[in-house]
């Protein structure tokens, strides 16, 4: 009776033991708290962007709010492709975990 062989990158790795377990998790977490930050830079950038608009004293800051307009969706846009670039390479380990 021959059993399927398992995919080549799993054939040599060896089982993922508690410790490592653990860091995924706190890898995986720590990625959440970065897009959390990234979401976070976005909001203030665009409030303040915002407001340095409406407020019309501050005319000679104007190409500032228009700055802080132009960076806050960059700021989200890298910070959603972080995020999902990482979980995707999380999911390979993730994967040999259910494995066990």
């Amino acid at each position: 009776m021959t059993h399927p062989a398992k995919p080549k990158e799993d054939r040599h790795s060896p089982p993922l033991g508690v410790g490592d377990k653990l860091a995924l998790e706190r890898t995986r977490l720590a990625n959440e708290r970065t897009f959390l930050a990234y979401f976070r830079s976005f909001v203030v950038f665009l409030s303040s962007g915002i407001a340095i608009l409406k407020v019309g004293i501050m005319k000679e800051v104007r190409e500032l709010g228009w700055g802080l307009l132009f960076l806050a969706p960059c700021l989200l846009l890298i910070g959603t492709y972080r995020f999902f670039h990482v979980k995707k390479k999380l999911q390979k380990f993730y994967h040999m975990q259910d494995d066990d």
